[in-house]
């Protein structure tokens, strides 16, 4: 598993403190379903690159959390499971009164690794 970004440590430090922990349960499950990726900073925001590529990036806002990205073969391939979180162009959310799908989560950043692999020819 690649090591911690001290970056994305200060960025998750510097959350609300009810924000922190369903951020790090976050950060976690995309580490454990993308073990060799970098965890990095992108668009001022925690992220995942795979073999220089993006990957998924993360964020807490005030009504919800949200992935970036999604696309049409997650929810091919998910269904009704993904479609109450799909929210504009490439963004999931998840409600932050609720707790964080970490399953779900899991297996969108599994779906993201593969469609990487194809990408880069890994």
């Amino acid at each position: 598993m690649s090591a911690p970004n001290p970056d994305v440590d200060a960025y998750i430090a510097a959350l609300a403190e009810d924000r922190r922990g369903p951020m790090t349960e976050l950060r976690e499950t995309v580490r454990a379903a993308a073990p060799d990726a970098e965890e990095v900073i992108t668009y001022k925001m925690p992220g995942f690159k795979a073999r220089g590529s993006f990957l998924v990036s993360y964020d807490a806002f005030k009504q919800h959390y949200s992935l970036f990205p999604w696309n049409e073969e997650m929810v091919a391939e998910l269904g009704d499971q993904i479609a109450p979180y799909v929210k504009g162009r490439g963004t999931l959310q998840f409600p932050a009164s609720q707790p964080l799908p970490l399953d779900l989560i899991r297996r969108i950043v599994e779906i993201r690794v593969r469609q990487s692999a194809a990408e880069t020819g890994a």
